[in-house]
């Protein structure tokens, strides 16, 4: 295979084999078959998912990629995390997930015929699975054979061996490009290539029940990564680079729980938290300051949490950072309270948006009237809050991306799961406020699932309030 090839150009240094060691090598070897397997926990959701996306390609050829490993330098790769909608229609977790992998809807009459192909197990009958750094399982450990694959995925298995041959009758297909090269060289391109990409984001708009478990578990993780940074704020005070101990400290919560983060994780300590999108996180943490902490522990189900706190990293309010923090905070209940049924991401931003814009009027900033504030030509209280507050969560931090507008924005249903997330900061340079406001950034988000009546909170557990912050800051580090 190319991969395989591409590898093996990089290595130029690797000895090379003798005959006679690799006879030797490919000799005596016992037969260690993996038994009691299985079912995937998610394989009969998986199946159901399947029938739906049948339905809406009959007579397409329907492929979704794995996706490749993602090259970081040279012959050293990411830590692979596979494509979200073959996860979706697989029920592919955790390590079992390997690159260069797909699913295929193979069209059947009015229905398909369903084949995972893998990459299987490297066997000793050859000197891959000792020689080859990318796939052997001397190297990078056990993969399913194709057999083990069927019983646990419940799916016929295939060899990618035989993907290129089997593709070769140039079908009508749709096929979610971008994910692996061979695969987009294979199949020839269709407007329905780009039908797939939305149909497989709308059809994970609406959670069910394992889904908002999986969703729920993943908010718990990260409650636990939080309260593990608070306990860690005294060394990461000690270093000039303490928001590189505050990422640490996450990032190790999230690998022992599950897969790892779900997005890059923001540490933003002191005016670092008025950048949207913190990620150098290579400042220092300070006491007196306040610390954003933006962050989500992705579970081996590749369910993620999306939370953000923003905690006085000495344990304690000062009353500046009180009064933005108590603002912001109305404004983030203010679109919780807002989702319910039938309410569009538009009405959740305002909800948010006029609490701040009302409470920058009270503090003397804004001088206007709230109905110029808010007027779509104006927008005035944008200069302190840029961001939307709501975005889809499950598989990907940012899920459902590719769905329509109308279907992604609203009205909401019952079973959607999004964040609520208003920011407030306030730049180091902006005159417009007082010298004690100046550079300030707070976030507060929370995962909401939308219900027949409202919505609940998955992260309510995670304080919020300024005094019970306190009250569990003191718990914590007692």
């Amino acid at each position: 295979m190319r991969e395989r090839l591409d590898q093996a150009a990089k290595r130029i240094h690797d000895v090379p084999t003798p005959q006679s060691f690799a006879s030797f090598m490919n000799a005596n070897w016992a037969s260690i078959p993996l038994t009691d397997l299985g079912t995937a926990p998610a394989a009969e959701l998986c199946k159901a998912r399947r029938k739906v996306l049948s339905e809406a390609f009959k007579g397409v050829r329907v492929v979704i990629p794995s996706g490749e490993d993602k090259v970081r330098s040279n012959d050293t790769y990411y830590l692979y995390r596979p494509n979200s909608a073959y996860v979706y229609y697989t029920g592919v977790q955790g390590v079992e997930a390997n690159p260069d992998a797909c699913l295929i809807l193979e069209p059947n009459g009015d229905s398909h015929d369903e084949i995972l192909f893998i990459m299987p197990r490297s066997t000793r009958d050859s000197d891959a699975f000792y020689r080859d750094a990318r796939y052997g399982e001397l190297w990078v450990g056990r993969r399913f054979t194709t057999e083990e694959a069927q019983e646990r995925y419940q799916i016929p298995t295939r060899s990618v061996a035989e993907l290129k041959d089997f593709l070769s009758n140039k079908k009508l297909s749709a096929l979610l490009r971008d994910e692996d090269t061979k695969l987009d060289g294979l199949i020839e391109r269709s407007e329905k290539d780009a039908e797939l990409n939305v149909f497989t984001s709308e059809q994970r708009l609406i959670k069910d029940a394992y889904e908002i478990d999986q969703l729920q578990k993943s908010v718990d993780a990260s409650i636990k990564g939080f309260e593990d940074v608070v306990r860690n704020f005294k060394k990461a005070m000690a270093t000039s680079r303490g928001e590189r101990v505050v990422e640490g400290t996450f990032y190790a919560r999230a690998r022992l729980e599950g897969n790892g983060i779900g997005y890059n994780t923001i540490a933003a300590a002191g005016k670092h938290a008025c950048h949207l999108h913190w990620e150098r996180n290579d400042g220092p943490v300070n006491d007196g300051e306040l610390i954003l902490l933006d962050a989500g522990v992705e579970l081996d189900t590749f369910y993620t949490a999306d939370v953000t706190r923003t905690l006085p990293i000495n344990g304690k309010f000062t009353d500046a950072q009180r009064a933005l923090y108590n603002l912001t905070l109305k404004a983030q209940q203010a679109g919780i309270d807002a989702v319910k049924p039938g309410t569009t991401f538009a009405e959740i931003n305002n909800a948010c948006f006029e609490v701040l814009a009302k409470g920058i009027m009270e503090m003397g900033v804004l001088k206007c009237t709230l109905e110029e504030a808010m007027a779509p030509e104006n927008t005035y209280y944008r200069r302190w809050t840029l961001h939307g507050v709501s975005h889809m969560l499950g598989l990907d931090v940012h899920d459902c991306a590719a769905a329509r507008k109308e279907n992604y924005v609203g009205p909401v249903k019952p079973g959607m799961v999004l964040t609520v997330e208003p920011g407030f900061y306030i730049q180091p340079d902006d005159e417009m406020f007082a010298p004690e406001f100046r550079g300030i950034g707070i976030r507060i988000e929370d995962d909401v699932v939308v219900t027949e009546t409202g919505c609940i909170n998955l992260s309510a557990a995670l304080p919020r309030d300024p005094d019970e912050i306190e009250r569990w800051m003191a718990k914590l580090t007692s």
